[in-house]
């Protein structure tokens, strides 16, 4: 038996303003020529399959033919659902699409019951927020590993016989390293899940980070197919190939295609014009910080010049004069809690918040953000209930 692990397509991404659409095509037909090589049995995508609950078009499109040219290619597919995804939306018609081999698992109900893949049981968790989904799974509390334990436990009670068991979750977990493209997910400041949550497991097809990494014996993350942040310049983007053949599981690595590699360079404006050492990024998306004392005239013209496809240009001058920056930039590296209570400060004059007022401060901007994915409806795992009601609907 042999699955290909891979995660956070986030299909319709941009970067930059960049579309990503031609990149993520690309990476499908990777995808594809992968599964005919290597026989593969089955493809694992561990969440954010969408980079948005509503999704363009020609991005629903491109999931379409991406399903239907891996199944004609003599794998099943399996999906769950993650933090960007409308579960409902992700989920629709998906006792149908099971019968084609196309099984898409996004509500709480399907936790338990796996699928299964010859003699192997496959059990995806669609992402769970806390405060939503603690009560149903009986969790002990709001947290991330709270209510994965709970879930986990409905995986381990599963009696249905299987010589491998695979459980497919999105979430941070310990130990594991982020990147600047992933959306926080903490819960008072908690997001990190113990990688023992999942022991018992022959392997753990973890998603949401984008960085390829293992956080325990036989579990990992797949990362990202496309690098969306200069902070993945040193990523090497693909999918993980798990052969289950034997007692315990072979994982290779399989490197995706790089439509435009990132670089990443620095130095005053001369210098970046004119140093060797650059030459490589000349063809690269570039993201170029000067160093100049006085921000130069025309600086970005200047520098595409050399360097035709800079997306980013920033300014740290070396002197340590401080050069004005937009509120964007300089509030970039900040929780939307410490901006509020900068902001309180600010009003009254440097008397930050109190305690009680950073607590009121950050239950209001939590219960902010639940609304938020309660009208997308995203990155909320459906129920039979909810489901039954959009179909009324």
């Amino acid at each position: 038996m042999k699955l290909l692990h891979t995660s956070d397509w986030h299909l319709g991404r941009s970067f930059h303003g960049v579309g990503l659409l031609g990149a993520q095509a690309s990476f499908v037909d990777h995808l594809v020529d992968v599964v005919c090589s290597e026989r593969v049995d089955a493809v694992l995508v561990s969440g954010d399959v969408y980079d948005r609950a509503l999704p363009a078009p020609d991005t629903v499109a491109l999931l379409s033919q991406t399903l239907e040219r891996l199944v004609d290619a003599g794998a099943q597919v399996v999906l769950s659902s993650g933090n960007h995804d409308s579960a409902i939306r992700l989920g629709f018609a998906g006792g149908l699409l099971s019968r084609a081999g196309v099984h898409v698992r996004t509500s709480l109900e399907g936790i338990g019951t796996p699928v299964l893949l010859g003699d192997v049981a496959v059990h995806p968790l669609p992402y769970l927020e806390p405060s939503v989904v603690a009560d149903a799974l009986g969790a002990r509390e709001r947290t991330h590993a709270s209510v994965l334990r709970a879930a986990m436990a409905r995986v381990s009670a599963d009696a249905t016989p299987a010589r491998h068991r695979v459980v497919m979750a999105h979430a941070f977990v310990t130990g594991a390293t982020g990147s600047d493209s992933e959306r926080d997910i903490s819960v008072g400041g908690v997001s990190a899940v113990p990688a023992a949550v999942f022991d018992g497991m022959s392997y753990a097809a973890l998603g949401h980070l984008h960085g390829q990494q293992q956080v325990g014996e036989f579990a990992r993350f797949s990362g990202s197919p496309v690098a969306m942040s200069f902070s993945e310049q040193a990523h090497v983007k693909g999918s993980l190939l798990v052969d289950l053949g034997g007692r315990t599981p072979e994982i290779t690595a399989i490197p995706a295609p790089v439509e435009r590699p990132l670089a990443v360079v620095r130095g005053a404006l001369e210098e970046v014009l004119t140093d060797p050492r650059w030459a490589s990024a000349e063809g690269a998306w570039c993201q170029v910080t000067l160093t100049d004392s006085q921000r130069p005239l025309g600086a970005m013209d200047r520098v595409r010049r050399r360097f035709p496809h800079t997306l980013e240009l920033r300014f740290e001058p070396a002197s340590g004069v401080v050069v004005p920056t937009s509120y964007a930039a300089r509030v970039k590296e900040r929780s939307d809690l410490d901006v509020c209570c900068d902001f309180l400060g600010h009003v009254r004059g440097g008397a930050g918040p109190t305690e009680r007022e950073r607590a009121l401060l950050a239950e209001a901007v939590e219960s902010a953000r639940l609304e938020r994915g309660a009208d997308d409806d995203e990155g909320r795992a459906a129920t039979d209930a909810a489901a039954r009601e959009v179909g009324a609907a």
